[in-house]
């Protein structure tokens, strides 16, 4: 049983101790689609692929922030037949062109994030088991 305290959480090590990152999907209307959970010592968009592949995306647009930006993710949308609307980073060599008014929508994402931590319990993640944490969220 030794070494197995970890197993089953994602949790990771960052500057303000051990940590956990949701990251969501949500529809045109702010309601969350899809979950997944990682630690937080782990980049945003190492996880984004393995989110966006557990929904149906064609046709349609995904909205991110400048984190989401790599070439990986850009070209796994396309693929899907769904457009990104994703700002470029600023030491980007070649940026791609952003539908502005429409980014503007993103803020459905954030203030889901913004309700989802008024509850203490998801906030300061109590569940031990990330089963538990999911099944609460």
């Amino acid at each position: 049983m030794a070494g197995k305290k970890t197993a089953d959480k994602a949790v990771g090590r960052t500057k303000g101790g051990w940590n956990t990152k949701l990251h969501a999907v949500v529809d045109g209307l702010g309601n969350p689609v899809e979950f997944l959970l990682s630690a937080g010592n782990d980049h945003d968009s190492v996880h984004a692929v393995e989110l966006l592949k557990k929904v149906r995306i064609g046709g349609s647009a995904v909205l991110a922030d400048r984190a989401y930006g790599a070439r990986t993710i850009r070209e796994y949308i396309s693929a899907h037949g769904a457009s990104y609307v994703i700002p470029p980073q600023s030491n980007v060599s070649d940026p791609w062109p952003v539908d502005w008014h429409l980014y503007k929508e993103r803020h459905l994402v954030e203030c889901f994030f913004q309700k989802i931590k008024w509850f203490r319990r998801i906030a300061t993640r109590y569940d031990k088991s990330d089963a538990s944490f999911l099944a609460f969220v």
